[in-house]
């Protein structure tokens, strides 16, 4: 597939222009072969990442996480040598930060709650909000993420033993622990500052990594494109345990 017509495609379907406060230069930050074959799906940009993608013949590279931050950086040290598995392998890198925490069908919250078996679901932040469809035991629900990123999700129950209403929002949103009003708030990674004011609030929190809880989009995005033009696909996977 041409490359600059998959760049235009995703632009529109993953809707980057609504979301102009999010400073990590989303969209086709590496250009690469302008004829696509293969896509990779990767959570970060990282130098193990780009590895993988050259010896897997990937020459278009879908991650959350990009190389950019809205701050210039010397290329240098690794920074050069990321580029330079890139350059080698002529691999597009293409970043979609915040469009796909948000995006209704691929985006990582959306893909959890389903997976979850929650209904009813809304946009909340770039996160959703939903439910279970019958009030659901705390530990259920830690045992079900866990057993869909493979990891032990970390719980702090400052609420009911039993929780229906839930919002997810993947990634470090610990800080939105003062203001969710849900029994059961899901994301990615702890804060400190977030521990008190959960028991506090009776919030229930569930840590699911910040790694584990951003896979989904990822891997749905890419699956998208494989259905929608034949693309093959590959998962790059370089758990952080964070």
């Amino acid at each position: 597939m041409d490359r600059d017509e998959l760049v235009r495609y995703l632009d529109r379907y993953l809707n980057l222009a609504a979301f102009p406060q999010d400073p990590s230069l989303n969209g086709l930050q590496v250009e690469g072969k302008e004829a696509v074959h293969k896509v990779g799906a990767a959570v970060d940009a990282a130098e193990a990442t780009f590895q993988k993608a050259l010896e897997e013949g990937v020459d278009f590279l879908l991650v959350h996480h990009g190389l950019f931050w809205g701050k210039p950086f010397p290329i240098r040290g690794h920074h050069k040598r990321r580029l330079e598995l890139l350059f080698r392998g002529g691999i597009n890198l293409y970043a979609a930060h915040l469009p796909l925490d948000a995006h209704p069908e691929v985006g990582n919250n959306f893909v959890l709650a389903r997976a979850l078996g929650l209904v009813d679901l809304e946009p909340y932040d770039v996160g959703v909000r939903g439910r279970f469809p019958l009030p659901t035991p705390l530990v259920q629900v830690a045992d079900m993420l866990g057993q869909l990123t493979g990891m032990q999700p970390l719980v702090h129950q400052g609420g009911r033993d039993q929780v229906q209403e839930v919002v997810i929002v993947s990634g470090g949103a610990a800080g939105l622990v003062g203001r969710v009003e849900a029994e059961l708030f899901i994301t990615g990674e702890p804060k400190h500052s977030a521990f008190h004011e959960t028991f506090e609030r009776g919030l229930n929190v569930i840590y699911a990594g910040h790694y584990d809880t951003e896979v989904f989009g990822v891997k749905a995005l890419a699956a998208h494109l494989e259905e929608r033009f034949g693309l093959p696909w590959v998962f790059l996977d370089h758990p952080t345990g964070l």
